[in-house]
């Protein structure tokens, strides 16, 4: 415990940059010089050092509560039983989850209400705490949020200032930039260790890093940020709490699907023809693996499934849904189980491509 990094202690941004500059780097670093040492090393008085080990010393204790509370199966539940069973449980804490799938599919009605179920009290099977929504593309709606609210648990929603409360722990942000965004987690991450933070949600990723590609001159899933990933799988390691992102689609070449290492390489080629017209998730390989649990949301034949693509415990599932009032509904528990390199392709028939 004592070699967690003194930067996920939530300290004053300018006195965790003179640690990192003095090459301070863990609790254990910081706690075992003497305060007038510290002082003198980082040029400050005896108050701000006081200050800093008190923060340090109440995060590592905030820690070690929390490793002693974490069943390390904790998981936040969709309510959509064929999913949840598949999962586990749900969603996971500590890592991160990814929805994938064309604009307009349902990914962030899906996003919407995980959200909400978060924010309800433990009584009605949520995690009773606060939210954090990064909006990057001005999607989000508190009017689809309070109409999925009202249809979804009416016995909340309909009472006298419950559907406020319920959006007043929701904490919408729109940032266009990832070190915005990291910027804003930093701040915050003292928070997060309190528990007060349930839940995090990143809708769009894609637009997010798409973004920054081309105010650096770079090339969409080429060059990405490498940090924007390890940032982040840091953050849902460090706070234990579920981060759902969402991905885009785009074109693909049969050689690239084949770089997966979590499809069936028999199959990249005899199936090569079949996917053609098929696409992949936006963002490229490095992001593939970063991420724990990948859900992809496609239509073809007139339905629109939600598949787990990749998940450690679940076997290659898709499941029927449609969007309604109270949001996403499957229309099977008994998931359908899709062979070789299907699981993976994102059929967009009737939808746009961004």
């Amino acid at each position: 415990m004592a070699n967690k990094l003194v930067a996920h202690m939530g300290l004053p941004q300018s006195i965790a940059n003179l640690f990192a500059a003095r090459n301070i780097q863990t609790a254990k670093d910081a706690l075992s010089l003497p305060e007038f040492d510290l002082m003198t090393l980082l040029g400050v008085d005896i108050k701000d050092v006081r200050d800093a080990v008190a923060r340090i010393c109440e995060a590592l204790s905030l820690l070690e509560e929390q490793l002693m509370a974490d069943t390390s199966g904790g998981h936040l539940n969709t309510l959509l039983t064929g999913l949840d069973a598949a999962l586990g449980g749900g969603i996971p804490f500590g890592v991160l989850t990814e929805l994938v799938g064309p604009s307009g599919i349902g990914k962030t009605q899906f996003c919407l209400k995980l959200a909400l179920i978060a924010a309800l009290p433990a009584s009605y099977g949520g995690l009773d705490g606060r939210v954090i929504y990064i909006d990057t593309e001005s999607k989000f709606s508190s009017g689809r949020m309070i109409e999925i609210g009202r249809n979804s648990f009416p016995e909340i929603f309909n009472s006298d200032g419950m559907a406020r409360e319920m959006a007043g722990r929701i904490i919408v942000l729109r940032r266009t930039s990832m070190s915005e965004i990291t910027e804003s987690l930093q701040q915050m991450k003292l928070k997060l260790l309190q528990h007060e933070v349930k839940l995090l949600v990143i809708d769009s990723m894609a637009a997010l890093i798409s973004g920054e590609n081309e105010r650096c001159g770079t090339i969409s899933g080429k060059q990405q940020p490498k940090c924007s990933f390890s940032f982040l799988k840091s953050i849902a390691e460090f706070s234990r709490i579920p981060i759902v992102v969402t991905n885009q689609v785009r074109g693909h070449n049969n050689d690239e699907i084949s770089r997966y290492s979590f499809l069936a390489e028999k199959d990249a080629n005899r199936d090569s023809e079949k996917f053609e017209t098929h696409h992949v998730a936006a963002l490229g390989i490095q992001w593939a693996h970063a991420v724990t649990i990948r859900l992809i949301f496609e239509a073809h034949s007139g339905q629109k499934f939600i598949k787990v693509a990749k998940s450690p415990i679940s076997p290659p599932l898709a499941f029927p849904f449609r969007v309604c009032s109270s949001g996403i509904t499957l229309l099977s528990d008994n998931g359908i189980e899709m062979m070789g390199q299907e699981i993976s392709m994102i059929r967009c028939q009737g939808h746009s491509i961004l």
